[in-house]
């Protein structure tokens, strides 16, 4: 149920929250930030105070504290009830109160209480947690500072304990009253080359003449409308390396901050192949939920979400090899399949599914995940071909673990490759289903296309198995390592591995050094990587590594409250009160004792507002003022007269809105991406025979742009059938007109190749000679590597 108020809230109180001032400081592919909420009650009354904000889900949280009226008071963690009870507790006696917790359903989801901030009073409210950047496919670092949390769907048998539970305020974004500011200090010993954002940045200022450091900041004005998110591009990055970090000797023995920690990163080589022969069984679970109707991001120019996951369904089709298997799912707040079962990939099976892809839409509703997922389970597996599943969705689901959970019951069957797309998908699930199945994420925002991340996934997943993964360590007598990451099975070409290890025993006196190999066999071939390093530990105010190394652990023991195995309840607590790291089982809290006013009566509660970015589905049960009824009941969006600002509380929100955006109401049907038939590239492709062959007929032509007598009266029949004529010029016509986004046809194209070279033979460069003199084009005959 959603409410929508007038501008902020009824009574139109100030927001207590006035700004949002974070500081970055990025070591190598490490990023330890430090995010200041700046409160003022500007009422006459004491208040509580409730924020509720994203998270990267790898964010190890290790500090919170309050500055209020200039006196600083740190925040101790505790068992989630324990705090929760003294935070109340607190409250009632008068006392000042802070309290910081994990969502109990999701990773990524936080709140934090500002309990009895009295009239007058300021309050600056300090969280610090570190975390590792993920390598993007050109090299670069990517650092996201969550800013969207989108309201999340909520589905019968959803945790009642999460904080999404709350009515939280929902504004336009040009109408938040509070401020973000971000400055972000950057460190390598490689160089950096470039830093670049997907938001306005003040230019970068390099703090030496190597390149080694560099700082930049967020513009102002920064309207909530996406993630702020830095590209960081360094001279190297493929270098193998060990950090050894200090640890805290005076912690009794077993203790995990005691000992050195150690966090060793390898690229591995694997050599590029041709994609194995071996099949699978390749099941797509697309979301076609309401919100899917949304642009891919804030622009209004930008494709419709369900538009890009039509054209990649297509992509995904045409460029899976013959003999393996297939099914494609729709989910919402149901589920469709296109077969009861995954049947043989075929021209027929593959014409049946492009037919329905044609005509899908985003008209399922709401998220519900599970129960698909599920189902899929419990299909029987088809001997020879691996389960292979491809999930997309923008992520926007309450009960993240209980769907973890599901893939991870099922994960000796299968790999499960998942794409958050769009601003404020949940990183918990994202993330989560791809670690507990070995498979990998992506996520899909701004200018990304969701196209060319799923077909480099999908070569991803077709290359051939590494097996027999081990890591040895060669360390001088008397000192131990202890792995503290959770064994590694699957490493993927261009996959950096990160591993968690503790040292233990006598750390030589003199300076020494340490080896740590990484052992894997590929197609029967054994590969070995090694890296050398000092075996001197560095010492780190912050603990990072060990912080990390925790988090690490804690991602493999921690399922939320509800879902966690009671096994390893006791092991995540014990983990998190060790490290100091935030888990679903613990919560900061700092009370200030100092202050003694009790209260009369409740205190004055006050819910922080988020912003309210583009949504869409179908008709969205709501309770609203006349003017916004009116828009949302008519089959066409409102006129400039009607109002278009608000506040929505979200409780358990069904996104249901027929085409509309909810900022502004704009219809989108007709102003986006071109069809099918207008886009070329998407045509030719959607053309294109399972064998990877082309038929010359009039679609072809239409292509080419040439006309079909044309096309047949210059085929030289001699040399190659009309389907081998049709397909090199199509091959011809991709690689001159396509270029650009070769990641996205390359495999459908290898199927072409393979295809002519059985089909054309010896002729194959006669025809293709032919070919370019018929279509005038400056392609290198050398593309097809007779």
């Amino acid at each position: 149920m959603v409410h929508f108020y007038g501008l902020l809230t009824l009574q139109r109180e100030p927001v207590p929250l006035k700004s949002i001032s974070v500081s970055v400081s990025i070591y190598e592919f490490v990023a330890d930030v430090s995010a200041t909420l700046n409160y003022e009650n500007e009422e006459k009354v004491p208040l509580e105070a409730v924020f509720l904000f994203p998270m990267d889900e790898d964010s190890a949280v290790y500090s919170f504290e309050a500055l209020v009226d200039g006196k600083k008071i740190v925040a101790e963690l505790q068992d989630k009830m324990k705090a929760r009870t003294n935070y109340e507790k607190a409250i009632s006696q008068g006392h000042q109160a802070f309290l910081l917790e994990e969502d109990s359903s999701s990773r990524d989801v936080f709140s934090c209480n500002v309990g009895n901030l009295q009239p007058g009073s300021k309050a600056a409210v300090t969280l610090k947690y570190v975390q590792e950047l993920p390598l993007e496919t050109d090299g670069a670092l990517r650092f996201v500072l969550p800013a969207v949390l989108n309201p999340r769907y909520q589905f019968s048998g959803s945790s009642k304990d999460s904080c999404l539970n709350v009515k939280t305020p929902i504004i336009p974004v040009e109408d938040l009253p509070y401020t973000l500011s971000m400055v972000a200090t950057i460190d390598s010993k490689h160089g950096i080359e470039k830093v670049q954002s997907n938001c306005p940045l003040s230019p970068t200022e390099y703090l030496g003449e190597d390149k080694t450091s560099a700082q930049v900041s967020l513009a102002a004005g920064h309207k909530f409308d996406r993630d702020v998110e830095l590209l960081i591009y360094y001279s190297e990055v493929h270098t193998p390396s060990v950090v050894l970090e200090m640890g805290m000797p005076k912690m009794k023995p077993g203790h995990l901050m005691r000992d050195p920690s150690a966090m060793v990163s390898f690229y591995p080589n694997i050599p590029e192949d041709q994609p194995s022969n071996t099949c699978g069984e390749f099941v797509f679970l697309m979301d076609r939920s309401g919100s899917m109707q949304s642009p891919m991001s804030s622009q209004d120019t930008s494709q419709l979400r369900i538009q890009a996951a039509k054209e990649t369904l297509i992509l995904l089709l045409k460029s899976l090899p013959m003999g393996c298997y297939f099914n494609i799912y729709g989910f919402g707040s149901s589920y469709e399949a296109y077969f009861p079962k995954s049947v043989k990939y075929t021209q027929q099976t593959m014409e049946e599914a492009l037919g329905r892809v044609k005509l899908m839409q985003a008209d399922l509703g709401g998220t519900e995940i599970l129960a698909p997922l599920q189902n899929i389970y419990r299909g029987p597996s088809i001997p020879g071909h691996p389960l292979q599943l491809f999930v997309f969705t923008d992520g926007e689901v309450t009960d993240t673990f209980s769907v973890i959970k599901e893939v991870r019951i099922n994960r000796q069957k299968h790999r499960c490759f998942s794409f958050g797309i769009g601003e404020g998908a949940s990183t918990s699930l994202i993330k989560g289903i791809a670690r507990a199945s070995g498979g990998t994420s992506e996520f899909i925002t701004g200018k990304d296309r969701m196209q060319s991340k799923a077909l480099r996934t999908l070569k991803r997943s077709l290359q051939p198995v590494v097996e027999d993964v081990s890591l040895s360590w060669h360390l001088p007598s008397g000192l131990s390592a202890k792995m503290l990451s959770p064994e590694q099975t699957v490493i993927f070409r261009g996959q950096r591995l990160i591993i968690y290890a503790q040292l233990t025993g006598r750390m030589p006196a003199a300076e020494t050094t340490g080896k740590v190999c990484l052992k894997y066999t590929l197609q029967g071939k054994t590969f070995e990587d090694k890296v050398t390093f000092p075996v001197q530990p560095k010492p780190d105010v912050n603990f990072t590594i060990h912080r990390l190394a925790a988090k690490s652990l804690l991602q493999t023991k921690d399922m939320g409250l509800r879902d966690t195995p009671a096994s390893d309840k006791k092991d995540a607590l014990n983990l998190s009160l060790e490290s100091g790291i935030i888990s679903s089982f613990t919560a900061f809290i700092a009370i200030n004792k100092e202050l003694n006013k009790p209260v009369q009566g409740p205190l004055a509660h006050r819910d922080i507002p988020r912003p309210m970015l583009l949504r869409a589905s179908a008709p969205l049960k709501i309770r609203c003022q006349s003017g916004f009824r009116k828009a949302l009941s008519s089959d066409h969006p409102p006129s400039a007269s009607q109002p278009r600002r608000g506040v929505m509380c979200c409780e358990a929100v069904s996104f249901q809105m027929d085409n509309y955006s909810l900022c502004g109401l704009i219809n989108h049907k007709d102003r986006h991406s071109p069809g099918f038939g207008e886009n070329h590239l998407v045509q030719l492709i959607y053309h294109q025979n399972a064998n990877g062959s082309w038929d010359l007929n009039e679609d072809l032509a239409k292509v080419l742009g040439v006309s079909l007598e044309e096309i047949t009266a210059a085929h030289p029949a001699e040399l190659v059938d009309s389907s081998g004529w049709a397909t090199i010029l199509a091959v011809i016509w991709l690689h001159g007109n396509g270029k650009d986004l070769k990641c996205e046809w390359e495999l459908l194209e290898r199927k072409a190749m393979a295809w002519m070279r059985v089909h054309a033979g010896s002729t194959m460069p006669l025809v293709v000679k032919a070919a370019i003199t018929f279509l005038k084009s400056s392609v290198d005959p050398a593309i097809f590597a007779f």
